[in-house]
């Protein structure tokens, strides 16, 4: 069989080589911790705080601005749960989100309405995009925070945050906003954009799984969601991960220094890919295409093909992709966010692809050949 296509980048990347390297000394001989008081824990609180400046620093941040966490979902917990949990206080109980969010932000959302706080979901247009004029007319006083995704993790659609972010501001409503799929991929800039909270993860940027970290700005209602401990000011109580913060922020800063090449290399792959598909298979479904897209994700949808079938074909025949959320059980099965998009429903096969460090010409080319023999046969399978 030839060599194996791995296009489910959005899904998590392989830790890079400097990344590594990077961590290794503090598995071995600089593995204290940083909360002892003698030698080795100084010097793994030392490193432990130039990390946390490091990827301040790529998020135009104050080093007292970042807290690390296990990745983008306790980030997105932390700040949505931890922000109404304190705001609600004092009066303001609503929270505003979309219907296309991350479950880890939606289920957050469903939590505090479980506890009092009314949810508000803004509208969309046909590709994903929030409407700015249902916005305005949403974001009221009686909003605590409102939470909307950068770029969507299954269909790529860039959302208007800055615009949003200044929107939220000017009616006293923090703002968070998940950056996971974001992050590499636009200039994610605390000092250009006046988000309050934002989440980024490091297995999408080259660092290991369970590492990632909160943006919130100075001032910004936290509540913890752990307790037991004084670390990392309180917010985020518990013994630190320092090899995997430092290789969070070794990742951040490559993804910033490669971002424009990245992000040029990536969208000609996608591209490629997304013109090739459509060339064999005509009557193909690109999602959110009319919008303003994210240049590593193509999610396309083969009417009449079973996504089952043809996602289990594609993975038998050397090609990695998904149907969906990688952090959804089944992901083979609907989504939320396509339904949301099309309401009267997808019929057919829906496959997220998404490119990365590891893909080429030659391999987007046989994963286009591979899809489209692969797409008339799942037709035939679910005609018969």
């Amino acid at each position: 069989m030839p060599e194996p296509i791995y296009l489910d980048h959005a899904a998590t990347t392989p830790v890079r080589r400097e990344v590594l390297d990077a961590m290794l000394p503090y598995f071995e001989a600089r593995f204290g911790n940083p909360s002892s008081a003698h030698r080795w824990g100084r010097e793994a609180r030392t490193a432990l705080d130039e990390a946390r400046e490091r990827v301040a620093a790529c998020l135009g941040a104050s080093s007292d601005e970042v807290c690390f966490t296990s990745g983008g979902t306790e980030a997105d917990n932390l700040a949505i749960l931890g922000g109404w949990r304190i705001l609600k206080a004092k009066g303001r109980t609503t929270v505003v989100t979309t219907p296309i969010e991350h479950k880890a932000v939606l289920e957050s959302v469903h939590k505090a309405a479980a506890e009092g706080a009314t949810e508000r979901f803004l509208s969309l247009d046909g590709n994903g995009t929030v409407i700015m004029d249902d916005a305005r007319a949403k974001l009221t006083d009686d909003v605590a925070l409102a939470s909307v995704m950068w770029v969507n993790n299954e269909v790529g659609t860039i959302q208007p945050i800055a615009e949003l972010a200044a929107l939220a501001k000017s009616r006293g409503v923090f703002f968070h906003t998940d950056a996971v799929q974001a992050f590499g991929k636009i200039d994610v800039n605390a000092k250009t954009i006046p988000f309050d909270f934002a989440s980024i993860s490091g297995h999408k940027i080259g660092a290991p799984k369970g590492i990632g970290a909160m943006y919130l700005r100075r001032g910004a209602p936290l509540e913890p969601l752990f307790f037991g401990g004084a670390q990392d000011r309180g917010r985020r109580p518990g013994t630190e991960n320092v090899a995997s913060a430092i290789g969070l922020a070794k990742a951040c800063e490559l993804a910033v220094a490669e971002r424009e090449a990245h992000c040029t290399a990536y969208r000609a792959l996608r591209d490629r890919l997304e013109h090739g598909i459509l060339a064999k298979v005509p009557d193909a479904i690109v999602n959110a295409g009319g919008g303003d897209r994210a240049p590593h994700i193509l999610n396309i949808t083969v009417p009449g093909a079973d996504a089952e079938a043809m996602l289990m074909a594609l993975d038998l025949m050397g090609i990695a992709c998904s149907g969906g959320s990688a952090c959804q059980s089944g992901s083979t099965g609907n989504s939320h966010v396509l339904a949301a998009l099309n309401p009267g429903g997808n019929k057919g096969a829906s496959v997220r692809m998404s490119v990365g460090s590891l893909n080429n010409d030659a391999g987007i080319d046989r994963a286009i050949d591979v899809f489209a023999k692969l797409a008339m046969k799942a037709r035939g399978i679910v005609a018969a």
